[in-house]
């Protein structure tokens, strides 16, 4: 009788221990090979319409991330990016827009997995110092709209597709998106440890608050050009 108590608890205890992923509630990114954008590409707006540069950064917007694994997760984000927005005809252009990010400002709610999402395990940041993403499409449909672009990160670039709110006014473009990419899509396969496996999805968390104006990221693509591979 006692063994099977014991046999019971076993797994009872487990699945008492194990965390909700977090990904579960939040849309998928679309992740395929990197495509180019062409001087061709569609800008969103009319011929002969009117352009303008709104600028974002770390006042007013943030970049967030939340990591999980069978026990628990954390959150984090990046402390130093910067973007900017092309408005075409009072909306965001297709093409133009960029955001910058350092990967060496990345903080976490826990100093020691900082410093483990910054080793060669995860984001190897000493590496690969910048992350970028650039916009090869931003459509609109019934219900918000869908960003496609190029995603560079950890030395690798992916295509990925993903739906974002987005509103624009003459003095503000906004933009909030969540959801999840497979870390394993770009070559971060730490596995955690046997009994703590750490899940390949992490949400992604994006707010944007852009004023007119241009981004200066030179001092962010700094690092990428001077690290050695």
């Amino acid at each position: 009788m006692k063994l099977n108590i014991l046999l019971l608890a076993a797994p009872l205890a487990l699945l008492v221990g194990c965390s909700k992923n977090p990904a579960e509630n939040v849309p998928a990114a679309q992740v395929e090979s990197a495509t180019n954008a062409t001087a061709e590409a569609k800008t969103g707006g009319a011929p002969g319409g009117s352009t303008r540069s709104f600028a974002f950064g770390t006042n007013g917007s943030s970049i967030e991330f939340v990591g999980s694994k069978v026990t628990g997760k954390h959150a984090g984000g990046f402390r130093n990016f910067a973007g900017e927005l092309s408005i075409v005809n009072g909306r965001v252009a297709d093409t133009g827009n960029k955001v910058v990010i350092d990967t060496t400002s990345l903080w976490s709610d826990s100093g020691r997995l900082t410093g483990h999402l910054k080793s060669p395990d995860f984001f190897d940041t000493a590496k690969f110092p910048t992350a970028t993403f650039t916009t090869t499409s931003v459509q609109q449909n019934t219900t918000n709209w869908t960003v496609t672009g190029n995603l560079t990160l950890h030395g690798m670039t992916k295509q990925i597709a993903f739906p974002a709110d987005i509103q624009v006014s003459d003095d503000t473009a906004t933009t909030f998106a969540q959801f999840f990419l497979n870390r394993f899509d770009f070559e971060m396969k730490y596995p955690g440890k046997a009994d703590d496996l750490i899940r390949q999805e992490v949400v992604l968390r994006l707010k944007i608050n852009a004023k007119p104006g241009r981004a200066d990221f030179q001092p962010l693509e700094k690092p990428a050009q001077t690290a050695g591979l």
